[in-house]
């Protein structure tokens, strides 16, 4: 009887291993929440990589970086067949209790566009209302939302507008007034659980 237990016990062990998602001892992670943390991981890598590249490029961006209460960074990926649409994941910080949220954007509309186009969209929040209204409600972009930054948009966009500067990169730099009309954001729930 005794070694019948063993077994039985020995069998449920190497169940438990070979299961995802399921905890391997009390205080481990299971294999969904350490795919969380990874992916987590990633957004905030991303989001660091971003700022850096965008306060190199654009020194006023900086600036008012340093009055905001808050930001946000998201990373996105556009396809466009005559159809387009886009997606990207991203977080939204508060300075002051350095909480991260987590969050998506989704894109689409109709064009004549062709092509894949990569990019990130930095948020530059003015005050703890915007930022607030922006994680709890989330987000979309009207037709007059763009990002301003460029060389020409650079001495232009010194500001915030509505509470928001906004900012948005692609491989070649800063772009010149990108319209990002049609973008939703919103929380991610997995990865804020």
């Amino acid at each position: 009887m005794k070694k019948t237990a063993v077994i039985l016990t020995v069998c449920v062990a190497v169940l438990a291993l070979a299961a995802p998602g399921t905890a391997l001892a009390g205080d481990e992670k299971t294999s969904t929440e350490l795919n969380q943390d990874a992916k987590r991981a990633k957004i905030n890598e991303v989001a660091k990589e971003t700022l850096n590249k965008l306060f190199s490029e654009n020194p006023k961006a900086k600036g008012l970086y340093d009055e905001a209460i808050g930001w946000a960074v998201f990373d996105n990926t556009k396809v466009a067949f005559g159809i387009s649409g886009g997606g990207g994941t991203g977080v939204a910080v508060s300075k002051a209790s350095g909480k991260h949220v987590y969050m998506k954007m989704g894109t689409g509309g109709v064009g004549f566009g062709l092509g894949v186009n990569k990019f990130q969209v930095v948020f530059l929040f003015q005050d703890e209302v915007t930022l607030r209204n922006f994680v709890e409600k989330g987000w979309q972009a009207d037709a007059g939302a763009t990002a301003s930054a460029g060389k020409n948009a650079a001495e232009a966009k010194t500001n915030f507008v509505n509470g928001l500067a906004i900012y948005q990169l692609t491989e070649k730099g800063l772009m010149l007034n990108a319209d990002l009309a049609g973008t939703k954001y919103w929380q991610h729930d997995k990865l804020n659980e």
